[in-house]
């Protein structure tokens, strides 16, 4: 029988996940120029931190060539030149049909779920660690799974709350330059290369939004709900602030400027709750239940 053609064995590999020995190299074709030592997707070895589920270590880019900042994110965004991309953008198609199918395989029998957001940057004796755990803990108490992306601060106050609380604790990782560990607390890990489909997965099985103090990737998700449920793109589900402190002077923001130069209309601010109260971020989202419930009955024909 003919051997498989290489390039078919990759896809196949790509959208199965699976590992990538780092002493394979891809054949190459008649007339390329010799090139740098590289793994079976035809990428360097020192730009490939994760295949799949492998994972290597933080000072893996100090042992091996390339670049270790290089994410698959900023792989796929960056421009490159045609023959690259003829070579690898399809191929990267394939992995990233198999990240969603991943993802939805292991969520799609979650049940009801709440994504709790915040910094990694907050350490065990922070205000807003308390904060995320109690929520947590109030959520699995209630029959909520606690969704998080996984690392430190916030998200592993939250997996840490929901597990006291009886709760099933979900992580979704995504790949950094400086890795990202899941937390100890997480029951059901999945990792990510791209940040999109991680983002889908944090919508698509959760009821609602708890969003405490961080940084950028919390903004990123918090304006990306707000978006989406301002366009009809998702059903419209609660968006809860916690830290009237934090997220008190953005609300006046978006109430002065966005509101009073008509960018938004003022129904749109509706769709925040902000509030310092645990108990009240549960009731709040208890509440939206309920009412979700009642529309989903009331629509069945």
């Amino acid at each position: 029988m003919a051997e498989r053609d290489p390039a078919a064995r990759q896809a196949t590999d790509d959208a199965r996940g699976a590992p990538v020995s780092p002493r394979e190299t891809p054949a190459r074709a008649p007339g390329d120029a010799p090139s740098a030592e590289a793994d079976r997707s035809g990428e360097p070895i020192g730009e490939h931190r994760r295949s799949g589920r492998l994972v290597m270590s933080q000072d893996i880019g100090r042992k091996m060539a390339g670049d270790p900042t290089m994410t698959e994110d900023r792989k796929l965004l960056e421009p490159s030149k045609k023959p690259a991309f003829l070579n690898t953008d399809p191929w990267r198609a394939l992995r990233i049909l198999a990240e969603f199918v991943e993802g939805f395989d292991a969520l799609a029998h979650l049940g009801p779920a709440y994504t709790v957001f915040g910094s990694a940057r907050v350490n065990e004796d922070a205000p807003a660690y308390a904060m995320a755990r109690e929520i947590g803990r109030l959520l699995a108490v209630e029959g909520y799974a606690v969704i998080t992306g996984g690392g430190p601060g916030v998200m592993e106050a939250a997996n840490r709350g929901c597990q006291e609380g009886g709760g099933l604790s979900v992580g979704c990782n995504i790949e950094l330059p400086h890795e990202q560990s899941i937390n100890s607390y997480v029951d059901l890990g999945v990792e990510f290369r791209y940040f999109f489909a991680r983002k889908t997965m944090f919508v698509k099985y959760a009821n609602g939004f708890v969003i405490l103090p961080g940084g950028y990737g919390t903004m990123d998700e918090l304006f990306e709900a707000l978006t989406l449920i301002q366009t009809g793109k998702i059903r419209h589900f609660p968006v809860v602030l916690v830290g009237t402190d934090y997220w008190g002077g953005l609300v006046d923001w978006i109430r002065e400027r966005l509101v009073s130069e008509g960018k938004i209309a003022p129904q749109d601010l509706d769709l925040i709750c902000l509030t310092d109260d645990p108990l009240e971020v549960r009731d709040r989202l208890m509440s939206a239940a309920h009412r979700q419930a009642r529309t989903s009955v009331r629509s069945v024909p």
